[in-house]
Parts: structure tokens; sequence; C-alpha cells
């Protein structure tokens, strides 16, 4: 063979190796049975845990079905019935009204927000998506004490609502470490679980609760397990990554997570752990995901 073609020739394989080992990942993880997972933790995704991919949605659905997955976060409703068709369910809506800069302390927002939460909640109600995201927001110089006092002014004039039509709002805790926006949340006053709990405290209602991401808490507070475990009652949801790099929940990082799973399934929890984690470059994606889900499968 001409040495042209054979480099052509042998360029051609190489590309036909890689689409194969792909579709290889991609079928085992679409196999025609089912993963059967214990069911203690039930386990959501979010759609980065794909890596960098032009995936479509639909197939993603397909993948988390078959691996053994309850649904995913933060997915706009027009997707939701794509979510339905293999059998998973919107598990936290995207956030009614608020922004990552303008959250829950800006009390010149609090009409506003109020008319499109209660627009969100009703969505939801629709849909049987069981919880929202909110954020507490960016503090520009406002003090911890006086943000709470306003955070629950504004879960107040909502908890009604979200009572009768049965959908938790959910604050996330933060870090305010990091000030890139891949590994954290630059000034955000919900930067401690402790000040999040708080505020679920004075609020006072099963529908207004702290969204625990294991991720952030781990950089601001540690204590996982105890946080977890002494304040229970006020967790609605949880999120992962691992620490550091906010990647998969491998050796590579700090953080004992089928420890901390079997602290939350012992405490009976009935809500979704959410995987948000980023593969880090040269991960293969899929394989990953089945690593991940087999670690919190308790």
């Amino acid at each position: 063979m001409p040495p042209m073609k054979r480099r052509r020739f042998l360029t051609a394989v190489a590309a036909a190796g890689v689409a194969a080992a792909q579709h290889s990942a991609i079928g085992r993880a679409q196999g025609q049975t089912k993963v059967a997972r214990k069911g203690r933790i039930k386990q959501a995704l979010f759609r980065n845990v794909f890596g960098n991919t032009n995936m479509p949605f639909e197939e993603q659905c397909r993948i988390a079905a078959e691996l053994g997955c309850s649904g995913f976060d933060l997915i706009p409703p027009q997707d939701w019935p794509t979510l339905k068709k293999y059998g998973l369910v919107p598990t936290m809506a995207p956030a009614g009204g608020v922004t990552i800069p303008d959250g829950l302390i800006r009390r010149e927002l609090h009409d506003s927000l109020e008319k499109s939460m209660r627009a969100a909640i009703d969505q939801c109600t629709a849909a049987g998506c069981p919880n929202i995201i909110t954020v507490g927001g960016q503090r520009r110089g406002l003090s911890y004490a006086e943000g709470a006092d306003i955070c629950v002014d504004f879960l107040n004039r909502i908890k009604a609502y979200a009572e009768d039509k049965a959908v938790t709002v959910c604050i996330e805790n933060m870090n305010s470490k990091f000030q890139d926006n891949a590994l954290g949340r630059p000034d955000q006053i919900c930067d401690h679980v402790a000040w999040g709990f708080d505020v679920c405290r004075r609020v006072n209602s099963p529908r207004v609760k702290l969204l625990f991401d294991i991720y952030h808490a781990q950089i601001m507070d540690g204590n996982l397990c105890d946080n977890i475990r002494e304040n229970f009652r006020w967790i609605a949801h949880f999120h992962t990554a691992g620490v550091p790099g906010r990647h998969e929940l491998d050796e590579a990082q700090e953080i004992n997570y089928r420890f901390v799973a079997k602290t939350i399934a012992d405490l009976g929890f009935t809500g979704y752990v959410a995987h948000e984690y980023r593969p880090a470059p040269g991960r293969e994606p899929i394989e990953t995901l089945r690593r991940t889900l087999d670690i919190l499968d308790v």
C-alpha cells in the first residue's frame, strides 16, 4: 500500500476504534436490563456529568434511566416531558425569579419575586416536581444578621403557598472561598450551612428547607455527617462533587462519599441526592457516572 493511502487507512482505523469504544460505553449504559439499585438513596443528575458533549438531552435521559437514576436537577420546564418519557422526574426546578447575585436578601425585589416564585411553584405542582431552588444572593456589605431577617421575611410570605402546593423551596448553601464561579460563589450570604439552617428554623415550615451542597459545605464547614445528623429535619435535597476541583467522587478527592451516603440513608432520607460534579479531563463520562452511582448505592 502506498504510504499516503496507508496513513489514511490507519487514521480511519483509529477513528473507528474510538467511535466503537464510545458506542460500547454507551451501549453498556443502555443495556437491555436496567441497573437495579438498592433504593436507599435516590440519585439524580446534572447534565454536566456527561462532560463537554453535544449529546442530546434525550440520550442523556435514556442512559440515566438505564443506570437506575431517578431524574435530573435544574432542567427547564420545556424539557420535563422528555424526562417523563423515560420514567424520570424533574427533581429540582430552576430558580423562580432569583439570580446568584440578586437573591432573597434583596428586599426591593420581594414583590416581583413573590409573583415569579408562585408561578414557578404552580408549574412544579402541575408536573410533579417536588422542589424549587433558591439562593440568598450576594451580600454587598449587608450583615449576615440583617440578610437573614430579610430572607425570613420573604420566605414567610411564600411558605403557605408552597405548603398548599406541596412544593419545597430549597435554599442552597455555597462556598465563598473561591472567586472562580466554576468552583465557588463569591460574596454569597448562605456560605455556611449554619446560616441556612437558622433561616429554615425561623421560618419553621415543612416546605422551606436547605439544599445541602456537600461540596460547598466541605470547603466552608467540614464536619459533614454531624452537620447532616444534627440538622436533618431542615434538609430537603443534596448535591455532590469531589473536593478539591469539583470533579468526580473517586479516590483522588477527600470526601468519603460512601460513608456520607450511608449516613443519609440511615437517617431515613426520602429526597434526592443529585450529582453536580464535572468529569476531569481525560475521564470517560459514562463509566465515571456508573462508578459514582455505585459508590452511593449503599
